[in-house]
């Protein structure tokens, strides 16, 4: 039994709402005394209660079912009413009756109050407090932004523009969202084990760790975020962002799935672009998403194994119009494969097209 309620209660803060509702009231209720609470809601029951006895005892049973604890019941629900300003006034009819009214309408109403007060300003914590950064997202399979700079700006506009639309959190230490609207702000430091699990790391489906500046030093705290990441969720992909190429050894020996060198991308296209005109403009409506040019990996159907990339290429043309770039294979990638090259189980492709359509987004496993 306990362990059906542990289940349903963790499945109703796995709502992002609730779970920020429950993580705020978590820490506004442990920084303040238990009894800022438990007296004012004390003291309305003691209260009311005292009124239900009294009224019942001044009054007389009458023609109330019961008698007198008859009357007691029917004075407790009166002595509510009355505190929440729906009571009604002609219940009372004695002089003793009245005095009893007017006190619990004097104390009673102003422990509701109280009471009142204490939950509106929990309201404004929370919306001043989810404004500023200082919330829980609780999302899954979510995507963790770590860092801003240009880069995440971009980023964050692609991801938002994709068909399988995700949910995307910032991590960044600012005033206000850098992202603006549609992403979920976290005012913290992405290598702060508490600020991360705020930011839903454990249950991220992805992390990208983006450096603040183009300094050596921002290398180094990006392999510390990456570091942090790892040991708190191991399985989350992680794609840095990588200043200085001589520093993706240690990104790699920090486990960091992924690593772009913008740097060295950048001056590979220029140099071929030098003796290739118009290649840098093609490369970059690529992989920017120009019209009907979206990148993809995707899962290869059953029936496809055996087939020669050429076979490949045609079907993928003529039932999903799209374009193969490459087949990866363990993690290796097949880009322009001899022509004994044949399509193996577990091998994946990349591919551009306007729209995933029927293809089947590559499902990455942990181990990848």
């Amino acid at each position: 039994m306990a362990g059906r309620v542990r289940a349903r209660v963790r499945a109703l803060t796995a709502v992002p709402l609730l779970h920020r509702v429950v993580y705020h009231f978590g820490r506004i209720t442990g920084a303040t005394d238990a009894r800022f609470f438990v007296r004012p809601i004390a003291g309305l029951l003691v209260i009311v209660a005292f009124a239900s006895f009294a009224v019942a005892a001044v009054e007389g049973p009458r023609d109330s079912v019961g008698g007198f604890f008859g009357k007691v019941g029917s004075s407790f629900y009166w002595a509510i009413t009355m505190v929440l300003g729906a009571g009604d006034s002609s219940y009372v009819q004695t002089p003793g009756g009245y005095v009893i009214s007017w006190l619990l309408v004097l104390f009673g109403v102003a422990i509701v109050g109280i009471i009142t007060a204490a939950l509106v300003g929990f309201v404004i914590d929370f919306i001043l407090k989810e404004g500023q950064g200082m919330g829980a997202a609780g999302f899954r399979d979510h995507i963790v932004v770590c860092g801003w700079n240009p880069t995440a700006r971009e980023l964050i506009a692609e991801l938002a523009g994709d068909e399988y639309t995700t949910k995307i959190v910032v991590v960044h230490e600012a005033d206000k969202n850098p992202a603006g609207k549609g992403v979920y702000f976290v005012n913290g430091d992405p290598t702060d084990d508490d600020d991360l699990r705020r930011a839903g790391i454990e249950d991220a489906q992805a992390a990208i760790v983006c450096p603040s500046d183009s300094t050596n030093d921002a290398d180094m705290r990006s392999i510390l975020t990456v570091m942090a990441i790892k040991s708190m969720a191991p399985k989350v992909r992680t794609v840095v962002e990588a200043n200085n190429p001589g520093h993706v050894e240690h990104f790699q020996r920090a486990r960091a799935d992924e690593i772009v060198v913008p740097s060295s991308i950048t001056s590979r296209l220029m140099a071929r672009s030098s003796l290739y005109p118009g290649l840098a403009d093609i490369v970059t409506n690529i992989v920017s998403g120009g019209e009907g040019s979206e990148l993809y990996r995707v899962d290869l159907p059953a029936e496809y194994i055996g087939l020669t990339l050429d076979e490949l290429a045609a079907k993928m043309r003529s039932e999903h119009q799209a374009t193969v770039l490459g087949i990866n294979r363990g993690g290796t990638a097949y880009v322009n494969p001899g022509t004994d090259f044949h399509l193996q189980p577990g091998d994946d492709a990349v591919v551009v097209a306007e729209s995933l359509g029927t293809l089947s987004p590559l499902q990455v496993d942990d181990d990848f």
